[in-house]
C-alpha cells in the first residue's frame, strides 16, 4: 500500500478525538471562569442530568477521567483491605489494567466464561469457597457491559445477578465503558440500571467524550469519602468542568445514545459483510465490537489497509479478530472494507 495512504481503522472507538458537539461545548466555555475539582456549576447540572436520566435524584455522581483509573478508584473504596472481587477471567481488570486492582490489595477471584458474561451458580460456587479469616472474603462481583467479547447483558440476566449478590451479600459494580452500546442492544433501560447496581460508571472516552467516565454510586453505605479515594489515587483533576462540560453535551438531545446506537449499527454492517463471505462469527454479539475467525492469509490482506487486532488463534489456519466501530465510522469505512473483503 503507498505510504501516503492512511489505513482505515476498526481497532478500539476511541481513535478519534470527540464529538463536534462536544468540542463545541469545551470551546464555548473556554474564557469562562469556573471552580476547581469537580465543584463547577458544569459538573452539577451533568451530574443532574445523569441522575433524572437513571431516575435516581438521590444517586451521587462523580467525573472520573478514565477506565482504568474509575475501577480502581471505586473498588478502592468500596472495600476493606480483606475483600476480594469476583470476575470473569477476560475481564478488563484481570487482563488489561496492569495488576491495578491487585496491587491496591484486592485479589482477583476469576470465572471462566467463554461468552465474557457472569451468570449466578458459579458466583455462588465462588463464594462459598471462602469460609473463613484465613482466606479472602468475596465481596464484590465485577461485570462488564458491554462485556470485553463484546456480548451485553439481558434485563433478566441482570435481574439473576441482582439476586444471588443479595443471596450472598455481595455488591454489584458494573464497569460502564462501553455502555451506551449495551443499552443500545438490549432490553435493559437506563432507569433499571440504580435499581440492580450498587454503583456503575457510564463510559464517555469510548462513546464521543475527549476522555471522562461518570460514577454514578447508589447504595448509600458506598457514598461517603469517595472524594478522598478519588484525590488520594489521583483522579481528581484540577479543571473538572471540562468533564462536566463533555457530560453536559454527552446527555443533552440524546446524543449519547444516538452515537452508540450508529457505532452499532456500524458494526451491524460489517457482521453483514462477514457473513456474505460465510466468516463465522465468536462470539456473536450484538453491539460495537465484531469478532471474527478469519483465515490468516485474509488477515494479512486485509492488514494493509485496515486496522484490527488478531486477538488469538484458533488453529494453524486461523485466528480470531475484533473489529470495532465507533460513534464515527462511516458507511464509506464499512463499504470499503466489505469490497475489499469479498475480493479476497
Amino acid at each position: 500500500m503507498p505510504q501516503n495512504i492512511k489505513k482505515i481503522r476498526f481497532e478500539n472507538d476511541y481513535s478519534e478525538g470527540a464529538h463536534p458537539a462536544v468540542l463545541s461545548r469545551i470551546q464555548e466555555a473556554n474564557l469562562v471562569q469556573r471552580a476547581g475539582y469537580g465543584l463547577d456549576d458544569a459538573c452539577l447540572a451533568a451530574a443532574d442530568s445523569i441522575r433524572s436520566r437513571v431516575g435516581r435524584q438521590d444517586a451521587d455522581v462523580h467525573f472520573l477521567t478514565g477506565g482504568t483509573s474509575a475501577n480502581l478508584i471505586a473498588l478502592t473504596a468500596f472495600l476493606r483491605p480483606h475483600e476480594a472481587v469476583i470476575c470473569t477471567d477476560t475481564a478488563h481488570i484481570h487482563v488489561h489494567e496492569t495488576g491495578a486492582i491487585e496491587a491496591a490489595g484486592h485479589k482477583l477471584i476469576t470465572l471462566s466464561a467463554p461468552d465474557g458474561k457472569l451468570s449466578p451458580a458459579p458466583i455462588e460456587e465462588a463464594a462459598l469457597r471462602f469460609t473463613d479469616e484465613h482466606m479472602v472474603k468475596p465481596r464484590l462481583v465485577f461485570i462488564a457491559n458491554a462485556t470485553e467479547l463484546g456480548t451485553h447483558y439481558t434485563l433478566s440476566e441482570l435481574r439473576s445477578l441482582r439476586a444471588v449478590c443479595d443471596k450472598l451479600g455481595l455488591l454489584l459494580y458494573m464497569d460502564g465503558a462501553r455502555l451506551g452500546n449495551a443499552l443500545a442492544a438490549s432490553d435493559a433501560e437506563w432507569a433499571d440500571l440504580p435499581n440492580l447496581l450498587d454503583a456503575f460508571y457510564i463510559g464517555g472516552t469510548k462513546n464521543g467524550a475527549l476522555f471522562g467516565e461518570a460514577m454514578v454510586i447508589v447504595n448509600d453505605r458506598l457514598k461517603p469519602y469517595f472524594r478522598y479515594v478519588i484525590k488520594q489515587r489521583g483522579g481528581m483533576m484540577a479543571k473538572g468542568f471540562l468533564l462536566g462540560l463533555q457530560f453536559q453535551a454527552l446527555f443533552e438531545n440524546d446524543l449519547y445514545m444516538e452515537m452508540a446506537r450508529h457505532a452499532n449499527a456500524m458494526a451491524d454492517e460489517l457482521r453483514a459483510a462477514l457473513a456474505e463471505k460465510r466468516i463465522p462469527l465468536s462470539p456473536a454479539t450484538k453491539t460495537n465490537q465484531v469478532f471474527a475467525v478469519m483465515p490468516n492469509g485474509m488477515i494479512r490482506t486485509l492488514s494493509k489497509r485496515y486496522a484490527f487486532h488478531a486477538m488469538q488463534p484458533i488453529d494453524e489456519q486461523h485466528t480470531v479478530v475484533r473489529l470495532v466501530a465507533s460513534w464515527a465510522t462511516t458507511r464509506e469505512m464499512v463499504s470499503a472494507f466489505r469490497n475489499d473483503l469479498i475480493k479476497i
